[in-house]
């Protein structure tokens, strides 16, 4: 096992609560209001590109697919940098620090799609940036028997961040219909408040003498923690079962699209996903404390299969019991795969390096998601969004059997 507690943590380690650290939730607070600020832009994006700017189904493919991959640079750069400087909370400032600022920048695109695009990407890798080093903070700050626990508990403030801002965007929507310069600039500011939670509360864990960064150059460190089989395979797993994974807001379109939903509604589908991952984050984390995180991280992709093939197995009628079926999937699969990953990558990092190994596994997980967004997309737009989930579901539960011994190997603890 590596060292990464300080005396005060090794004292905590027994009890619920015990062995997660203050940064966790001044992490946590950070993260809700940045989801706030985030998912106030993001609930009505899908909605805005291909109804009020009339995208193709291929075309909104593009676009999520970049919202997935545009990150993937920035997170290796930012996992090396932090890990190089020893710097997790500079580095996670300045990401969250961009992703504010393009929320003011989409007041000057407006409906110029080369530009939308570009700030979409700046905004991914503003995230990209601060996520590896976000995480990293957060593992160090934690005992190891309690990882699944406390990223549960930092998922769980993100995610009640994710479903706050849908309904702040909903709530300014329905008062002021089509003000999105309005969700942009009260988005901007409270994304500055997130940013302030980070410089004003969290600290840099202390490592002990005994732990030194690596002597290499950041980048063959990184490279070299591929060398070490279960990193290797938790990286290549989760970039397998990425490959086949369906971005939600393709269910959020099909649903709106079933359901003859006002446009206006839109942003709770966002909610509902959130609330079921709001209500099983923490509990999805312990449990992978304690029967072994690659078996919850394959139990969510399990749930995601059954998103995919729900739809299609009820009535055509059936769309309002479709939507909640779905829905409820979603957020049970969110919960049981976002933070449990990084758990399960965790034991298997170093302390100097945790950054570049986040940023690793994130890195190969949303190349692949680019891919199969685009994937999905070209189905959709030739054959239809039916065959498109049938086909995906399908690939989906196939990757998940061919990868199970792998998580099925994966330690419960270090």
């Amino acid at each position: 096992m590596y060292p990464i507690e300080s005396k005060r943590l090794a004292a905590l380690r027994h009890g619920r609560w015990r062995g997660i650290g203050a940064n966790v939730y001044f992490l946590g607070l950070t993260s809700l209001l940045t989801d706030v600020s985030s998912e106030m832009v993001t609930s009505i994006l899908p909605l805005y590109a291909v109804y009020a700017l009339g995208l193709t189904p291929l075309q909104y493919g593009a676009i999520d697919g970049l919202y997935q991959g545009a990150a993937a640079v920035a997170r290796l750069a930012g996992g090396l940098l932090a890990d190089r400087w020893q710097r997790n909370r500079e580095v996670a400032a300045a990401g969250y620090a961009l992703s504010a600022a393009c929320k003011l920048a989409l007041l000057a695109v407006g409906s110029v799609w080369s530009a939308l695009a570009a700030v979409i990407a700046l905004d991914r890798i503003g995230k990209g940036v601060r996520t590896p080093s976000r995480d990293a903070l957060i593992s160090l700050s934690s005992a190891p028997e309690r990882l699944g626990t406390a990223f549960g508990v930092h998922r769980a403030f993100d995610t009640a961040g994710a479903l706050l801002g849908p309904l702040a965007a909903f709530a300014i929507l329905a008062l002021l219909p089509d003000a999105y310069d309005v969700v942009f600039v009260i988005s901007f500011c409270v994304a500055v408040a997130g940013l302030a939670a980070l410089l004003l509360f969290v600290r840099t864990p202390r490592m002990p003498a005994a732990v030194r960064p690596p002597a290499q150059r950041p980048l063959e460190a990184a490279i070299g923690l591929l060398r070490t089989p279960p990193f290797r395979a938790v990286a290549l797993g989760a970039a397998a079962l990425g490959l086949v994974t369906v971005a939600d807001a393709f269910f959020y379109l099909r649903i709106q699209r079933d359901t003859s939903m006002s446009p206006s509604l839109f942003p709770l589908l966002y909610v509902a996903t959130a609330l079921t991952y709001l209500l099983l984050a923490i509990p999805a984390g312990r449990l992978g404390d304690r029967i072994g995180r690659g078996r919850v991280f394959l139990l969510g992709h399990g749930l995601l299969v059954a998103a995919c093939w729900a739809p299609l197995a009820l009535p055509s009628a059936a769309g309002g019991l479709s939507a909640c079926v779905t829905l409820a999937l979603l957020g049970a699969y969110y919960a049981c795969t976002d933070g449990v990953l990084m758990a399960a990558a965790s034991v298997h990092l170093p302390a100097p390096l945790r950054a570049s190994g986040f940023a690793i596994v994130t890195t190969a997980s949303g190349l692949a998601r680019l891919m199969s967004s685009l994937l999905f997309g070209v189905v959709w737009n030739s054959w239809g969004i039916e065959t498109a989930l049938l086909w995906f579901g399908v690939g989906l539960a196939a990757t998940a059997l061919v990868t199970a011994p792998i998580w099925l190997r994966l330690e419960n603890r270090d």
